[in-house]
């Protein structure tokens, strides 16, 4: 048929409606088949949406509209010849190539500017109306290769959308990055704006309120002397790295104290189902991960049975998809317990929230050289808070923390991880 209608596939099990966050293209474009012509929200992820067929392009959505899974969100005309010149992206699933981006942007209408497109705007001065809208996907990119501030540079798409030509103007009209934000990022700018919220945080907000609201959270701490592994790590790091072809972390070594922990207290990998409590003889582990559409949490699946090298490895893969915004719901449904680290952003003590409808949630935290008593004395030692998070009404106090304190032992005596949580003396001896 001529006219394809492209209808909204079903991004996973329970998803009965997306919404699109941003085209990629314009309405009248030539696309290709299999280009990413818009990205979409879920209640989940942001998943790219490819086109069907090849053709010009009619748009039947706008950027923020929520569309019911199976609904039409564009036209196809695949009897549309191919533009000359125009050649085949090389890659289906990536945005069109930069010449036809450039192309679609220079006759991009900006209705509420005074400046025509295709004028370049002048480099910031005091007072100037910096930030108007979101960067274009192309042009966020170049902005972060240039290390160009979000908000540095006026948009003259379509509701102040920044565009790659904008940047690429700025850039020709002398724009110097370093001295945009000179005043300690602050624009002298009086001008406020109002974001959408996506769908993905709506849905975040309103779990993290449900949690709150719907269980017993309560916060059990422990300090943890990380010496003995950091000791392991400087001794063993490069050879580890060269067998291995991953680098030696913190996460392999706390993912296993937990699913270590976890077979001696079950309910701590648990949850609760309306009057009945689900036992996991699994554990699959939740790794908080920082992107730039906000927190994810993948799933390492059955890391019970995984090496620290096998972890370490697929804790690396998730996190490489998570910041290339290419993670998929069944990488991100289900789980047993979490694991956040807020340590890498400098924190240094926190009450985690339950990731639901699991029990509890471990979080990791900076590490600082602090003094401590050891055989009766004062030494420096590099020690890190651990809080665990639980749902009180699965997990009692003497079982929240004895897991903790058990994850704290398994840290500060690495070879027990080995063992099952007992001396490799005590399993020499059969104890």
């Amino acid at each position: 048929m001529p006219i394809l209608e492209m209808k909204v596939p079903s991004p996973g099990e329970s998803i009965s409606e997306v919404e699109i966050a941003a085209w990629l293209v314009s309405d009248g474009d030539y696309v290709e088949k299999d280009q990413a012509i818009a990205e979409v929200d879920s209640d989940k992820a942001t998943l790219e949406l490819p086109a069907e067929l090849a053709g010009v392009i009619t748009l039947k959505a706008e950027e923020g509209d929520v569309i019911a899974v199976g609904d039409v969100c564009c036209l196809i005309d695949t009897d549309a010849e191919r533009p000359e010149g125009l050649s085949v992206p090389m890659s289906a699933s990536k945005p069109a190539p930069a010449p036809k981006e450039e192309k679609k942007e220079a006759v991009t209408p900006a209705p509420d500017l005074a400046i025509p497109a295709s004028t370049p705007p002048s480099s910031p001065q005091k007072g100037d109306r910096y930030a108007s809208g979101h960067a274009s996907p192309a042009a966020k990119k170049m902005m972060t290769d240039k290390g160009i501030a979000e908000g540095a540079i006026a948009g003259t798409g379509k509701d102040g959308r920044v565009l790659k030509q904008d940047v690429l103007a700025a850039l020709a009209a002398g724009f110097d990055p370093a001295s945009a934000f000179a005043k300690g990022g602050w624009t002298g700018s009086r001008e406020v704006r109002r974001e959408r919220m996506s769908m993905l945080r709506r849905k975040v907000a309103d779990r993290l309120v449900g949690v709150k609201n719907d269980t017993a959270m309560l916060t059990t701490f422990n300090e943890v002397d990380m010496k003995p592994i950091m000791d392991l790590r400087a001794k063993y790091k490069n050879k580890f790295k060269e067998a291995k072809g991953v680098g030696l972390g913190f996460m392999g070594f706390f993912t296993k104290a937990v699913t270590t922990a976890l077979v001696e207290y079950p309910g701590v990998n648990a949850m609760i189902d309306g009057k009945d409590v689900i036992f996991h003889d699994y554990a699959d582990i939740c790794i908080a991960v920082s992107s730039p559409k906000g927190l994810m949490v993948p799933v390492v699946r059955n890391a019970e049975s995984m090496s620290i090298a096998e972890i370490e490895a697929e804790i690396k893969r998730l996190a490489i998809r998570a910041r290339d915004g290419v993670l998929t719901v069944d990488e991100m449904q289900g789980g047993t317990f979490t694991i956040t680290n807020g340590g890498v952003f400098g924190s240094m003590l926190s009450t985690p929230i339950i990731n639901p409808p699991q029990s509890a949630i471990l979080g990791m935290h900076n590490i600082v050289e602090r003094p401590v008593a050891i055989d009766g004395k004062i030494e420096i030692r590099p020690i890190m808070y651990v809080a665990l998070s639980y749902d009180h009404r699965i997990v009692d106090g003497k079982e929240s923390v004895g897991f903790l304190y058990m994850v704290k032992e398994l840290l500060e005596n690495p070879e027990k991880i080995i063992f099952g949580g007992k001396e490799p003396h005590e399993v020499l001896l059969g104890l």
